[in-house]
């Protein structure tokens, strides 16, 4: 254990691993983490969106190294975490890459509904096990799952996504408390709607609608801090929280009145 440690890497993280870092949520995390020689590790599947961002990093003054892969692939993602802590030891990493139904040609088909839990569930998995055998190995180290509150209870809305998150939201629960002993802190992210790619396509109004920005120093505050849950803005989270309490006789004919993504 390094407890003296864990509380600077929390405070003040030196070598951060984005995944999904070429836009959105993911984007304005590497913006917001990026400061003189701050190391940035930043992933991603679209090359020319991910150098923008690495450009605005270094802009700011970072170091940046980036890695083009897609998380479902598990060699690749392991492989990238691998040199990068050879580079410099990862202190927190943010496994934040995701997609929705509805968008990046994914409506929730069959074949949508498996690339939905093939990146959302197993992209996660395959970029947080390598961190942890890292983290292991150090006897500390940060992992920051971004869940949703879509993963609070099943949406009739968006099923695939909703189940995604909310496995996602579980497993990094349940690591907190298994790998406590081992020195690595897991926080769960759970925002509501945010100002990204994957919420552009919505036709209906999504409340409490945040910008990115806003949402990533939000998650960077509270992460600071290591609390099991962040979840946000705090009225959508109450409802969330209460919305799975109820019992399905009440809420389900409630979610049902939610308006469906476009396909």
């Amino acid at each position: 254990m390094c407890n003296s440690k864990m509380k600077k890497i929390y405070k003040n993280p030196t070598s951060i691993f984005i995944t999904g870092a070429s836009s959105g949520l993911g984007k304005a995390l590497a913006i917001a983490y990026a400061l003189p020689d701050i190391q940035l590790f930043l992933c991603g599947r679209n090359e020319s969106r991910l150098n923008e961002t690495a450009t605005l990093c270094k802009e700011k003054g970072a170091n940046v190294h980036t890695f083009l892969f897609d998380v479902t692939d598990k060699t690749a993602v392991a492989l990238a975490i691998t040199e990068a802590n050879k580079i410099k030891p990862i202190e927190l990493l943010i496994a934040n890459a995701g997609v929705s139904g509805g968008v990046l040609g994914m409506p929730e088909t069959s074949d949508g509904t498996h690339n939905i839990i093939a990146t959302n569930v197993n992209g996660v998995v395959n970029t947080v096990l390598p961190a942890i055998r890292c983290f292991k190995d150090r006897g500390c180290g940060q992992i920051a799952i971004i869940a949703s509150l879509a993963g609070y209870r099943g949406m009739s809305s968006c099923p695939a996504y909703s189940a995604s998150k909310a496995c996602v939201k579980a497993w990094g629960e349940g690591l907190r408390g298994l790998l406590k002993k081992d020195g690595i802190a897991v926080n769960v992210v759970c925002p509501g709607f945010i100002e990204t790619p994957l919420t552009d396509k919505n036709k209906f109004k999504m409340p409490f609608l945040m910008g990115a920005d806003k949402a990533a120093n939000i998650i960077k505050k509270r992460l600071s801090k290591n609390p099991a849950i962040i979840a946000f803005p705090h009225i959508m989270a109450f409802g969330a929280w209460f919305g799975s309490a109820l019992p399905s006789w009440i809420i389900l004919p409630i979610l049902g009145l939610f308006p469906k993504k476009e396909s």
